[in-house]
């Protein structure tokens, strides 16, 4: 038989292969995708809702709220805001185009405000509908090997108790349910049925509230900030106080506040009293109590009504609330000039300075002839003298009032228009009539005297004494809406905190002895110190349910149904023989 011939060719070699490419090759010469101007829009969109970029706007808002207590603002004090623009004529214009004296009306301020708010809505929204798709769906499938679970543990059910596996399955998810489980039995009619059981849905829904109630909570004080206002007003007794514009000392109105929103309230004081501690030596008279006793009219035409005013118990009147944040006494002076009229007559609010009530007095007259007069000095409730004869005030309480002033005369540049403290006299353009150093001395007078001025400029009389209190009026609609979600933010966040989302498993089947083993396993969403705990709660009932020896063991992670037959104290002799 012939050999084979042998090809004189040599067989072939492997064709050469284009080197591989290392991963920074590659990634240099793939061909991006062009992303498109919907595509750009799709990422600045999840850039924009992700919870990073909401927590770093949070924390810009914080620091962007800063210039606002560095800088005086436009809203609350205008005439500051001028003079510091007077002061500082290098930078100050530059500050005011930067609208650092309008923080929190600013646009670079409303636009970190209206993006936190847009991205908390893109990250609740979507967290919302992906819950709500989880708490509609079935629990996760039962696992293959439920050993590898954290919480693992096994039980026997002895063949005399009768409970087959779909019937033990069925006492699980009962009892799985009444604990606040939703149940989903698997194979009930299976040789190896199971349960898919879940429970802590609330959870994930507290934490969903506690961000909607952010929201709300920046809805409410952006409300407050656009439509509220808040005002301070001083009334001393027997006053009245109408909420029109003109009535307030000082008024603070919202971005969009409109004068159409006062309600045409009044409240006059009829009487108010301060109660010092008389009794104890170390706070010997130090304030008590304050009620202030008020007239009040909800319309012009409205029934009056009497209310009791007092510190933190605010009276509300057409949708405001009024406060009492300070107090002081008015002596009723009484000025004539140097032709013999009137000039001046009423109570004088004087500013406390210590805690017996040593108040200084300012007194201007402009329509004193024929030179304008001004007065500043101190009030005493209780006068005394140290032993260098210096007076002083001994009580807060109106025992011995008298009043201490120096006069001067001239003109006191009210007619020049320009904005002046009522709390304090200038005396640059002013020549003294009266002081300790003159010889005319100062003026000392006690209620119902009256003093001459000197070179015929008049008199001046104190003709009793009132006293006065100071009032700080909000309005803010945000105000009640705020609470509420803030309350409700709590509540959210505490359940998120305290509720544990877990999961539970329970597998049963027949053994060849006509045993039913019985095994679950628990599992956690994210950490949960308790699962441990509710796993023995778990095992606790089903044992109490099928009535079985508390001792039988809770088999380790390793352990499986399998290794069950040989650990079973409930093994019976036949079996033993048979294994």
């Amino acid at each position: 038989m012939s050999e084979p011939v042998k090809n004189s060719k040599k067989d072939p070699q492997p064709e050469a292969t284009t080197p591989v490419k290392t991963v920074a090759d590659a990634r240099r010469t793939a061909a991006q995708p062009a992303l498109g101007a919907l595509g750009m829009l799709r990422w600045a969109w999840t850039q924009l809702t992700s919870m990073r970029t909401a927590l770093f706007l949070l924390l810009l808002l914080a620091v962007a709220a800063v210039p606002g207590s560095l800088f005086p603002q436009r809203p609350a004090n205008p005439s500051v805001v001028t003079q510091y623009l007077k002061t500082h004529k290098d930078y100050g214009p530059l500050l005011d185009k930067l609208q650092l004296f309008d923080v929190y009306s600013s646009a670079w301020f409303s636009a970190i405000y209206i993006l936190l708010f847009v991205s908390l809505i893109g990250c609740v929204v979507p967290r919302a509908k992906a819950h709500y798709k989880a708490m509609r769906s079935q629990p996760p499938r039962t696992p293959k090997r439920l050993s590898r679970l954290p919480e693992y543990g096994t039980m026997v059910i002895p063949a005399a108790q009768g409970v087959s596996a779909s019937d033990a399955i069925a006492d699980a998810g009962r009892l799985l349910k009444k604990r606040g489980y939703r149940v989903d039995i698997r194979d009930a009619d299976g040789e190896r049925p199971s349960i898919g059981a879940e429970r802590g849905m609330i959870r994930e829904v507290g934490n969903l509230v506690f961000h909607t109630s952010l929201i709300g909570v920046l809805v409410s004080v952006a409300i407050g900030g656009l439509f509220g206002y808040s005002g301070q007003r001083t009334l001393v007794e027997g006053d009245t106080f109408v909420n029109t514009l003109v009535g307030y000392d000082q008024f603070s109105p919202g971005t969009n506040f409109q004068s159409s929103q006062l309600s045409p309230y009044s409240v006059t004081l009829d009487k108010f009293e301060v109660r010092f501690d008389r009794e104890s030596v170390k706070q010997f008279g130090q304030p008590l109590d304050f009620k202030a006793t008020l007239t009040t009219k909800d319309s012009p035409t409205a029934e009056p009504k009497e209310q009791i005013l007092k510190v933190n118990d605010p009276v509300s009147l057409g949708g405001t609330n009024v406060y009492l944040v300070g107090n002081g006494y008015a002596p009723v002076i009484t000025v004539r000039d140097g032709t013999g009229k009137i000039a001046f007559q009423g109570p004088v609010q004087t500013i406390p300075t210590d805690s017996v009530f040593t108040s200084t007095v300012v007194i201007k007259v402009p329509d004193a002839s024929p030179s304008q007069l001004g007065f500043v000095g101190f009030f005493l409730p209780t006068v005394d003298k140290s032993a260098d004869g210096v007076s002083f005030s001994a009580d807060p309480d109106p025992l011995k009032p008298q009043l201490s002033l120096n006069s001067y005369y001239g003109d006191l540049g009210l007619d020049s228009g320009s904005p002046q403290n009522v709390y304090n006299l200038d005396v640059k353009n002013l020549k003294q009539l009266n002081g300790r150093d003159l010889p005319a001395g100062g003026i000392v007078l006690d209620p119902g005297k009256t003093y001459k001025l000197p070179e015929g400029k008049g008199s001046i009389s104190f003709d009793g004494l009132k006293r006065y209190i100071a009032l700080d009026i909000h309005n803010n609609p945000g105000q009640v809406p705020a609470l509420i979600f803030a309350l409700i933010a709590i509540a959210g966040l505490v359940t998120s905190l305290y509720v544990g989302r877990r999961r539970a498993w329970v597998r049963t089947g027949t053994a060849a002895d006509g045993r039913t083993m019985v095994e679950y396993g628990l599992l956690a969403r994210g950490e949960d110190h308790n699962l441990a705990k509710e796993a023995s709660a778990v095992r606790q009932m089903l044992v109490q349910e099928w009535a079985l020896d508390s001792s039988q063991p809770a088999p380790t992670k390793e352990e499986d149904n399998v290794r069950l037959d040989v650990v079973s104290p409930a093994t019976t002799p036949e079996a033993k023989k048979d294994s």
